[in-house]
């Protein structure tokens, strides 16, 4: 027995096989049903049917559970599944997998392998240059250094002697004896954008970031093709974009359409990791989940943050200039200057490296910060989604993904690179063997794996207004409160009307929970600097 349009009909409902024309993977489906009746099929319905209701595809010709079809020929007929009491374990997004990679065998194995980004080198090792560098940034003597090491003086000279080379165990000591060198070095996310094709806005916020949605400011928008944007505390740190409703003129009905964009800035990734600490998750138990709603990567920002003073962005660009330094990508631009702070960048979108002096830029703007130098790895579309299979299909970790990229793209020497060598067929392997590297740049890389992935959340905070008024307005509040009119300006303050934007800050600002998760933990936000080791499961503090 089924129902169609609310007439019931002694059919049982048969799986005829998927009919859309193109596969692709989708929280909703298109399959023909066939109506059986003492043996014979007499009807058939192309119905659009829920991926997870339905759970797995069943057998063609086999019994499928739908208890209802709905709709017409000219808007198209949806399913309802009976629900088992029984869980079936959810195989339909696996099973079509399997059927696009069949159906596309040939694309696929044309295009396999073109999407790597990493390729076979060897890490550098670390050489007597790179521990005379460590020792200068230590301020230490070879003494000094074998005596916290607990190790032979002679064994520091024959290093730097270039008799003895820097085994991994020499390092693993050298950062024991040396935290504050084991903390120099940090990576972490500073820009994710996510596009859902199934889902609105606000079940993004609902259902994939689980926030309260009364902390977001719902406005239009025309940007990037959208127009309806959904802002965290109002402000365009946590915000996504989609359609509004629209009234359909024929049926009055308020129509939806589908489709969304998730953006987190390098300061909402910070209130953003505030959330995934109260709901006892990572990044990589986001990403896992995000992929479950179809979520695809359309940016990802990887920051390697210098906090030694490794890098020296004015020897980073006289290298440029030199043309001592060999890249992947033809396209390099500098930009800035001395004072104000330089950046350099490699390549175009999909893929840019990008080395700034992160100091002087947030100095700039009125703040400070522990990071001198900082690295980026800017990705987009299919690079971003190459990191993400890495990390979450290959059980690699997100730092030796980020250190095997920025090598495999990018090496700084210590001498102007022969043009010759720059037209060999194995260019890097070359320039590798036989131009010396740049200290600083070599031991970043062959540092970079030791180091750790940190989350480091944030509360949304009302600092941005606290800053400008104590520079700009303060001075001009005293001269009234010595002339006399400090009640004025108090009544002002009592009886202002805030903004729809305004509001919603001060609702983030003072909530001490911003998400939806049933159990919330007891998190202790008195030391904003506190941070967490992204490869340890259990989000256990750096």
């Amino acid at each position: 027995m089924i129902t169609i349009n609310n007439e019931p009909k002694a059919y049982t409902p048969i799986f005829l096989g998927t009919t859309q024309h193109s596969l692709r993977l989708s929280l909703e489906i298109l399959i023909m049903v066939g109506m059986k009746l003492n043996d014979e099929i007499f009807e058939t319905y192309n119905v659009t049917v829920s991926a997870i209701e339905l759970g797995q595809l069943p057998n063609i010709g086999s019994e499928i559970a739908i208890d209802e079809i709905t709709g017409s020929e000219l808007s198209g007929f949806k399913a309802k599944i009976r629900q088992s009491d029984a869980k079936i374990q959810n195989t339909v997004s696996t099973e079509l997998e399997n059927l696009i990679d069949l159906k596309n065998v040939g694309q696929y194995q044309l295009l396999k392998g073109k999407n790597i980004m990493t390729q076979e080198l060897n890490v550098p090792e670390l050489s007597s240059n790179n521990l005379i560098l460590m020792r200068q940034l230590l301020g230490v003597t070879q003494k000094e250094l074998s005596v916290t090491m607990g190790i032979n003086e002679k064994t520091i000279r024959r290093i730097e002697n270039e008799e003895q080379n820097i085994s991994d165990k020499f390092l693993d000591k050298l950062l024991v004896a040396y935290p504050e060198l084991a903390e120099s070095i940090e990576v972490q996310f500073d820009w994710v954008s996510l596009t859902f094709p199934d889902l609105t806005s606000k079940q993004v916020i609902a259902d994939v970031l689980r926030l309260q949605e009364n902390l977001f400011l719902e406005r239009p928008t025309s940007q990037n093709f959208y127009t309806r944007e959904m802002a965290f505390a109002g402000e365009k740190n946590i915000y996504i974009q989609d359609f509004a409703p629209v009234k359909n003129p024929e049926t009055q009905a308020m129509d939806q359409k589908f489709g969304t964009t998730l953006y987190l800035t390098g300061k909402g990734t910070r209130l953003f990791e505030k959330a995934l600490l109260e709901q006892s998750m990572n990044w990589h138990d986001f990403f896992a989940k995000a992929r479950l709603y179809r979520g695809h990567l359309t940016r990802l920002d990887i920051a390697i943050n210098d906090k030694w003073g490794l890098l020296d962005m004015n020897e980073l660009v006289k290298a440029v200039q030199e043309k001592r330094f060999w890249s992947k990508s033809k396209s390099y631009a500098v930009h800035g200057n001395v004072d104000d702070g330089w950046t350099v960048d490699f390549g175009k979108s999909p893929f840019v490296i990008r080395a700034y002096d992160k100091h002087k830029e947030q100095a700039n703007k009125g703040y400070d910060t522990d990071v001198k130098t900082r690295v980026e790895l800017e990705l987009h579309q299919d690079k971003a989604e190459y990191v993400l299979d890495e990390w979450l299909n290959h059980d690699k970790k997100l730092v030796d993904i980020t250190f095997d990229i920025l090598y495999t793209y990018l090496w700084f020497t210590n001498e102007q690179i022969d043009a010759q060598k720059l037209k060999s067929d194995k260019v890097r392997e070359v320039i590798e063997e036989t131009v010396e590297p740049m200290p600083a740049w070599s031991l970043l890389t062959a540092l970079g794996k030791k180091m750790k992935f940190v989350r480091e959340p944030k509360k949304q905070s009302v600092e941005r207004i606290e800053k400008w008024v104590l520079q700009s307005v303060v001075p001009s509040l005293a001269v009234l409160k010595k002339t006399g009119h400090w009640h004025e300006i108090i009544e002002a303050i009592n009886t202002a009307e805030l903004s729809a934007e305004q509001e919603k800050l001060v609702m983030a600002t003072t909530k001490n929970a911003i998400t939806q998760a049933s159990k919330q933990l007891n998190i202790n936000f008195e030391k904003p600097t506190k941070k967490y080791n992204e490869d340890d499961k259990q989000g256990k503090g750096a």
